[in-house]
């Protein structure tokens, strides 16, 4: 079966009947209202633990961040973006041809996602973020022959020695490192360029994810979503962190292969299959990208149509293939990376579990913003009333979160972390009513510009 497109503008989202609004909106609110409540809680748990001397970690519970408040040179850009988007984004999507709207969308998810950014200024918010000594880059010197690098990788996760390699890349399968390595020997060395294409790259998630939409359901849906997927308070880690990175790579990894579910013949197994080497390739930049593969799976079961699975299958399996015959074996790395996890004086091991396995939760409402949580609690009050497709994507995205919450693993530092997953939850705010959206999209941004103006984050 082919997956019919429909592309009726002004068809999706619509407001509910004038009986029903007050209802509604007021369901909505409580739920961000109890959204809110967990991240004070939160906060004030992880400060009470700072003040008991538990090695939370953070300078800001539940964030990864410190209090100083600042402005920079992004500021008004930032502020500038966010009114454009709130107020002219969704009538924009609903009127403006398909592609066109793809390119509007990507560049204005650029925009914002550099803006907030250089609030902190370009070289604390663009050029430092990943020169750190714990980052990518402090390997890219350390790494002359590629062929070794794959070869001995896994050896130096865990280890105690000068060769061990450093925070990032020890707890990141090497195609994460390789990437920083290849970016640097083609001509753009040094955090400057890592981290403008870093973002660049992260900022083009929210139109993979609305051309998986369109895919599965259909471009009404899509477009409803994108003013959202572009000012979502995410792009304060997408500029930058690599985890922004994964997030785009992996969405279009899933785009590819539904643009493949969604055709037939030769056209619909090419792009399947490249879909398959896109997510393949996913899987060796993040090793939690593994509990995301549900993604995937969803997107074939929305079409019902299998065989496509089986010729993305087959992508992923060559880029395993390729992998370990350069000398590197998944498993061996993922396991290697749980030893680190867990030596003493780690902050996987000091980190208190009890604690995070809630917080967690927390720092994800801060990086889905109250649109996204009004629209959860849609989903989950009227479930039979949103569209399939978007509620099983969001599902699949929680889903991953949950799988990755309670492993143990992801014990603080998930508004990164959980960038892959957050990006297929972020739809739900197409629920909205078309008529409150403007002040939903507003919402989204004074929780992002403040963040960014309020906190110093560490990207």
């Amino acid at each position: 079966m082919t997956t019919v497109v429909h592309d009726r503008p002004g068809s999706a989202g619509g407001p509910p009947s004038p009986t029903r609004r007050p209802l509604r909106l007021r369901g909505d609110l409580l739920a961000v209202l109890a959204a809110a409540l967990l991240v004070t809680a939160s906060s004030v748990v992880g400060w009470m633990l700072i003040d008991a001397g538990v090695p939370v970690l953070v300078g800001w519970p539940p964030l990864l961040a410190a209090w100083l408040p600042h402005v920079g040179p992004g500021t008004v850009p930032a502020v500038v973006v966010a009114l454009l988007v709130a107020l002219g984004g969704p009538a924009v999507a609903r009127s403006l041809r398909w592609g066109p709207l793809l390119a509007v969308a990507y560049v204005a998810s650029l925009a914002w996602t550099f803006a907030l950014a250089t609030i902190d200024g370009w070289i604390v918010g663009v050029a430092e973020r990943l020169a750190t000594p714990t980052e990518y880059l402090a390997e890219v010197p350390r790494t002359p022959d590629i062929a070794v690098f794959l070869q001995t990788f896994a050896e130096r996760i865990a280890g105690r020695t000068p060769d061990t390699l450093v925070t990032h890349s020890s707890g990141h399968p090497p195609g994460a490192t390789l990437f920083y390595v290849l970016l640097d020997r083609a001509g753009f060395p040094g955090g400057e360029y890592a981290g403008a294409v870093t973002a660049a790259i992260g900022a083009s998630a929210a139109v993979a994810v609305a051309i998986t939409l369109a895919a599965v359901g259909d471009r009404d849906l899509a477009r409803t979503y994108l003013p959202f997927g572009v000012l979502a308070p995410a792009a304060v880690w997408v500029g930058v962190s690599a985890d922004g990175m994964f997030a785009a790579v992996f969405a279009w990894g899933v785009a590819l292969f539904a643009l493949g579910v969604a055709r037939r013949g030769v056209a619909g197994h090419v792009l399947s299959l490249t879909g398959g080497v896109v997510l393949g390739l996913s899987l060796y930049l993040s090793y939690g990208l593994v509990v995301a593969g549900l993604v995937p799976i969803v997107v074939a079961v929305l079409a019902r149509r299998f065989t496509p699975l089986i010729t993305g299958g087959v992508g992923v399996a060559a880029v395993v293939a390729a992998f370990t015959a350069g000398g590197f074996w998944w498993y061996e790395g993922y396991e290697q990376v749980q030893v680190r996890y867990y030596q003493e004086g780690e902050f996987g091991l000091l980190r208190p579990y009890e604690y995070w396995v809630w917080g967690n939760l927390a720092a994800l409402v801060l990086v889905l913003g109250p649109a996204v949580i009004a629209g959860l609690r849609r989903a989950a009050w009227r479930p039979r009333a949103a569209p399939v497709a978007l509620v099983a994507l969001a599902a699949a995205g929680l889903v991953a979160v949950l799988a990755a919450d309670l492993s143990g693993l992801s014990k603080s530092e998930v508004e990164r972390i959980w960038l892959p997953f957050a990006v297929w939850i972020l739809p739900l705010a197409a629920l909205l009513p078309r008529a409150a959206a403007r002040w939903w999209l507003l919402a989204q941004a004074v929780l992002a510009l403040a963040i960014n103006s309020l906190l110093a984050t560490v990207w």
